[in-house]
């Protein structure tokens, strides 16, 4: 599960989480482009491939080599981190559209 550990950044658009995997703690750093970037990846083919970037493009330079043992070793685990930081990023918003 990801943990935001930059609640009261200056910027809420950039966000630090601290992600426990298989026991060590990696720390990502994710930008709204980040975010945006992987939103717009996100096709019905192309999730792996979308989470793999995202996390190899914000995970910090400590933390790489642990996330790229996971990666290789694990299948899915493109999905799962990439996943819990997506839905960690993601404001919680009450939104009601209706139609006129």
């Amino acid at each position: 599960m990801a943990k935001d550990v930059n609640k009261n950044t200056a910027d809420e658009n950039t966000q630090e989480f601290e992600v426990t995997i298989d026991g060590s703690e990696v720390l990502f750093k994710v930008t709204r482009n980040d975010y945006n970037k992987l939103v717009n990846q996100l096709g019905p083919g192309n999730k792996v491939n979308a989470f793999h970037n995202f996390l190899v493009s914000t995970v910090s330079d400590e933390g790489k080599q642990a996330l790229l043992k996971v990666l290789a070793d694990r299948p899915g685990s493109e999905v799962a981190i990439g996943s819990g930081i997506y839905e960690a990023y993601t404001p919680d918003l009450q939104v009601t559209v209706k139609k006129r």
